[in-house]
């Protein structure tokens, strides 16, 4: 136990990713990247449209970020939340060497908040992006550490300025499994049930890059190089299938977000998005 709720337990990893045209194309797919209609969002989901330059998505860097140091089994850890702040636009294809560390451990009582941080650079040493994860460990808690601290954070009052609804297929989670997380939460019915979930829960990081294409579009004038960091915290899961619907109130140099699945339930809270001027 000490070696897992000490961050100093957690030596530094450096590991490298590589990526194709292919597995930026497949990630725009299954984030929800043109649904209902083909024709809209060709630069994300296709290489070779006229007119249409391939861009990548920016919540595509997420699955850049190094893999965090063994919790637990899977029943037990949980995606608890993202910050993505991107340096550089990111090629369509690349290589990139990652350095991730562990940079705080806090006591939430039930279970632990492990604190992860990834910076991503390009084979010429150029920074492209810094990922930030927290995983909640169930039951680990109870060690007499600090608590997280709380970012200042109020849902407007006023309406959304932009309301979207996604809707997910049933087999969302195997089309985003197939981007690297193998994780049997999200497609083995069984190891679902014993985390005390009715069914296989679509992947966190699938829920926020649907919420990022939303603010892409409606914040950010679809420029993907506007886009500087999106962070949100993950607060319930989201069943393949299901509507997500994405609440935006627009600010001068970004956006406030949350987004709920159909019951009205939010999924994603706390959700803010930065843009470079």
């Amino acid at each position: 136990m000490d070696g897992l709720v000490s961050p100093h337990g957690h030596a530094p990893t450096t590991t490298e990713r590589t990526w194709s045209v292919t597995d930026t194309l497949h990630y725009a797919l299954s984030v929800g990247a043109g649904t209902p209609d083909p024709t809209d969002e060709l630069r994300y989901t296709t290489e070779n449209t006229a007119g249409q330059p391939h861009a990548v998505l920016p919540s595509f860097a997420t699955l850049l970020a190094a893999d965090p140091p063994y919790l637990g089994e899977p029943a037990v850890v949980r995606h608890a939340g993202e910050t993505l702040t991107l340096h550089r636009p990111l090629p369509p294809a690349g290589r990139a060497r990652v350095t991730a560390t562990v940079t705080g451990v806090h006591d939430q009582t039930s279970g632990a908040l492990f604190h992860h941080r990834s910076e991503i650079h390009d084979t010429d040493g150029v920074h492209l992006a810094t990922v930030e994860r927290t995983m909640f460990v169930i039951g680990a808690g109870g060690f007499d550490g600090p608590r997280a601290p709380r970012t200042p954070w109020q849902r407007p009052a006023e309406r959304p300025d932009h309301t979207t609804d996604h809707h997910t297929r049933p087999d969302q989670a195997l089309l985003y499994r197939l981007n690297g997380d193998r994780n049997p939460l999200h497609s083995d019915p069984a190891v679902a049930v014993a985390a005390g979930l009715r069914g296989p829960v679509l992947h966190g990081l699938c829920t926020f890059g649907f919420a990022a294409r939303t603010l892409l579009r409606t914040a950010a004038d679809n420029d993907p190089d506007r886009v500087r960091r999106i962070s949100a915290r993950f607060t319930a899961p989201l069943f393949p299938g299901d509507t997500l619907t994405v609440l935006v109130w627009r600010r001068p140099v970004g956006a406030l977000f949350q987004a709920v699945d159909g019951r009205g339930r939010p999924v994603l809270d706390r959700g803010t998005l930065d843009l470079h001027g």
